[in-house]
C-alpha cells in the first residue's frame, strides 16, 4: 500500500520549508504569489490532503458535529438531519449522522464515540429515558442540545414541537367527525413524545366532556410499521373495537393500514386513521394519511444554529454571550382521506 503524501514531502518538492507549507494551506496571503503558486502546484501534483485530526489537535477545535436520532429508518428523522446538515455546512462544518434505533445502549455507545472524537458539539433525540447517558455525556464538557425533546430538568438547549398540542389536534378532529371510542397505538411509554401526545389526546376528550375511558391505549414496543400492523393485528381482535385510531407517529399508522387493508376493514368507512410527523409517505398511502405535520428539516436547522451559537460563545474570552434556550414549534394539523369518514 501507498504510503500518504505528507507536508514534508510536499516541502521537498516545492523546495520550501514546511511551516511554508503551512502558511499556504492555513494563511495563503501571508505567502509571495509565486512561491504559494509552486506550493499549489506541488499539492495538486502529490494528491496531497491534510490531516483534518491534526488538525483539529493543533486547533483544539473539530469541523464536525454529531447528530444522533432515533431511527434513521424514519423519514421523520431524515428531515431533522437535512435541516441540520444544511445549518451545518452554512458555517463550513460537516455532521456525522448515528442512529442509535431506538436503544439506549447503542445511544451511549454513539456518545462514547462522539467524546472520543471530540466533535464540535452534538444534537440528540434521547432514547434513554432515565436520563443517565446524558449525565455521563455532561461529564465531557461538549456543548448538546437536545431535538425533537424538551429539555426538562437540564439547563441545556432544545428545539421540540408542542406534543400536548399536536395530540389534541388529531383527537379533536376524530371527535369533530363524530367519533365516540378512539384507539391509540402509542409507541414505548418511556419516549416523552409518547407522552405528551397521550396527554394531548385526553385533554381533547375532556374539552369535549368525554371520559377517559373513550381512549383505548394499545402499547407498542418500537415506533416503526412492523409495531403498527402488530398494534392493527390487536386491534382486530377487540370485541369492541373503536371507530379511530390515533397514531404516535406515521410509520405506526401506516403499519395499521396496512393490517386493516388485508383485513378487509375499510379506512375511513370503517375505521378512521390519524398519523403523527406527516412524513411523505403519508400522502403517498394507498389511502392517503391524515397526519400532525411537524416541521422537521426546521427543527433540524434550528437545533444545529443553537449549538453553533454555542460553541462559537465558548471560544470567545470574557462573559458568554450564548443563553440556553427552549425552543417550542407549533404543530399542524394535515386532513386527508384516511380520516374523511362518511358517517
Amino acid at each position: 500500500m501507498a504510503q500518504p503524501v505528507g507536508i514534508k514531502d510536499v516541502a521537498r518538492a516545492a523546495g520550501v520549508s514546511v511551516g511554508t507549507v503551512s502558511n499556504v494551506i492555513n494563511r495563503p496571503d501571508s505567502v509571495a504569489t509565486e512561491t504559494r503558486a509552486r506550493v499549489l502546484s506541488a499539492i495538486d501534483r502529490l494528491g496531497y490532503v491534510r490531516s483534518e485530526s491534526a488538525r483539529q489537535l493543533r486547533a483544539g477545535r473539530s469541523r464536525i458535529m454529531g447528530l444522533l436520532v432515533l431511527d434513521m429508518g424514519n423519514p421523520f428523522f431524515v428531515d431533522v438531519a437535512r435541516g441540520a446538515e444544511r445549518a451545518a455546512r452554512d458555517a463550513g462544518l460537516g455532521v456525522m449522522v448515528c442512529n442509535s434505533a431506538q436503544s439506549a445502549g447503542e445511544e451511549a455507545d454513539y456518545l462514547s464515540l462522539f467524546a472520543e472524537q471530540r466533535v464540535r458539539g452534538v444534537l440528540l433525540t434521547p432514547a434513554d429515558a432515565t436520563g443517565r447517558n446524558i449525565a455521563s455525556f455532561r461529564r465531557h464538557g461538549i456543548p448538546f442540545v437536545l431535538v425533537d425533546r424538551v429539555a426538562e430538568g437540564t439547563t441545556e438547549c432544545s428545539v421540540s414541537v408542542d406534543d400536548v398540542a399536536g395530540g389534541a389536534l388529531a383527537v379533536r378532529h376524530l371527535i369533530d367527525a363524530g367519533h365516540r371510542s378512539i384507539a391509540y397505538v402509542s409507541g414505548p411509554p418511556g419516549f416523552n413524545q409518547v407522552r405528551d401526545r397521550r396527554t394531548g389526546a385526553l385533554n381533547a376528550l375532556a374539552e369535549a366532556g368525554l371520559s377517559p375511558s373513550a381512549l383505548r391505549e394499545l402499547p407498542t414496543e418500537r415506533l416503526d410499521v412492523a409495531a403498527g400492523r402488530d398494534a392493527g393485528a390487536r386491534l382486530l381482535g377487540l370485541a369492541e373495537r373503536p371507530t379511530a385510531v390515533f397514531c404516535a407517529n406515521d410509520l405506526l399508522a401506516l403499519g395499521v393500514l396496512q393490517a386493516m387493508y388485508a383485513a378487509g376493514v375499510g379506512v375511513p368507512d370503517d375505521l378512521a386513521i390519524v398519523g403523527y410527523d406527516d412524513i411523505e409517505f403519508a400522502a403517498a398511502a394507498a389511502v392517503p394519511l391524515t397526519s400532525v405535520r411537524q416541521p422537521a428539516v426546521t427543527m433540524g436547522a434550528l437545533a444545529a444554529e443553537l449549538l453553533l451559537e454555542e460553541t462559537e460563545a465558548e471560544t470567545e474570552t470574557g462573559p458568554r454571550r450564548h443563553e440556553h434556550r427552549r425552543v417550542v414549534l407549533q404543530p399542524e394539523l394535515v386532513v386527508r382521506r384516511s380520516s374523511l369518514s362518511a358517517r
